[in-house]
């Protein structure tokens, strides 16, 4: 039998997690909801803004390390995944990873954590072309359906991205309160963009992964037709988004390499800038092994701000 997406991200998390670690980023995921019942589950390790009451400490002295009781959600929350699945996401990273592998762990980790605590995940999509979305269920077989979607939505020969567009279809389909975990492209957020987040800031909770993009300077990548693949030379890259190619002549350029070290870093700074201006927790990956470490600053950044 064929190893199913969310098994692939499972593995992955318990080769790179000790246990301790995977117990603090559950805690991290249970902090973003306020609210608790009476029921008793299980025990998780201690985080900042963890209740001191809710401390076990017979288990804590087994144990050697704080241990906190977990307890039923007073209801199940409800996470929506937010995917541009444009062909912007079938282009490589900087480590030479198509960013839809990294997309796919992402959403998969977020869904895995949703999953322990028995909440509702969904997802919305969307392209150029329009958007969809998959209903709020719990389960693992329901997280595999979502990451199935995403990986078959995302393909080289596919519409463009369409941040805006994705952004007002979730505006427009979505009628409670909500998590939402967007992970997209790297792009400019422009007045448009900000308004709908604005938007959306005032209904739900946000928050958002950037996948960052390969380095023009560095090494060709050569990955999910990102490059490589019979363009005019074997040393060129080619833009997803417009089929243009860009030599290596071009990258050797010292004044343009200044250039477009400015520009990526002035970018970078806006997004940032403007998702902190909401109130929006932001990471940045650009590799399947970042993930992980940018979820529990992602939520522990999120936590903090509430």
């Amino acid at each position: 039998m064929a190893e199913t997406l969310l098994t692939r991200v499972k593995s992955s998390m318990f080769v790179h997690l000790h246990r301790r670690t995977r117990g603090l980023l559950d805690g991290e995921y249970a902090s973003v909801f306020k609210g608790r019942s009476l029921d008793f589950e299980d025990l998780r390790t201690y985080v900042a803004g963890d209740e001191v009451r809710d401390i076990d400490w017979k288990a804590t002295a087994r144990q050697g390390t704080t241990l906190v009781k977990r307890y039923v959600a007073v209801r199940k929350q409800l996470v929506l995944l937010v995917a541009d699945t444009g062909r912007n996401m079938s282009a490589v990273t900087r480590s030479g990873e198509a960013k839809l592998d990294v997309a796919i762990m992402a959403f998969g980790v977020m869904g895995y954590l949703a999953s322990r605590h028995a909440d509702l995940v969904g997802l919305a999509r969307a392209d150029d072309d329009g958007g969809s979305s998959l209903p709020l269920r719990a389960g693992e077989p329901h997280l595999e359906r979502l990451l199935q979607e995403v990986h078959r939505s995302t393909t080289l020969d596919g519409p463009a991205s369409n941040l805006n567009g994705l952004l007002r279809y979730v505006a427009e389909s979505t009628g409670r309160r909500m998590l939402l975990f967007v992970v997209a492209d790297e792009a400019a957020l422009g007045p448009d963009t900000v308004d709908l987040l604005r938007r959306l800031r005032v209904q739900h909770e946000i928050l958002w992964l950037t996948v960052e993009d390969a380095d023009l300077l560095g090494h060709v990548a050569v990955g999910h037709g990102g490059a490589g693949h019979g363009g005019p030379g074997h040393d060129a890259m080619v833009d997803v988004a417009t089929d243009d190619w860009l030599p290596e002549s071009l990258r050797r350029d010292r004044r343009l390499a200044r250039q477009y070290r400015e520009a990526t870093a002035t970018l970078r700074e806006n997004t940032t800038a403007a998702l902190r201006s909401l109130g929006i927790a932001h990471q940045r990956v650009g590799a399947t092994a970042e993930v992980v470490p940018a979820m529990f600053a992602l939520l522990e950044s999120h936590r903090r701000a509430r």
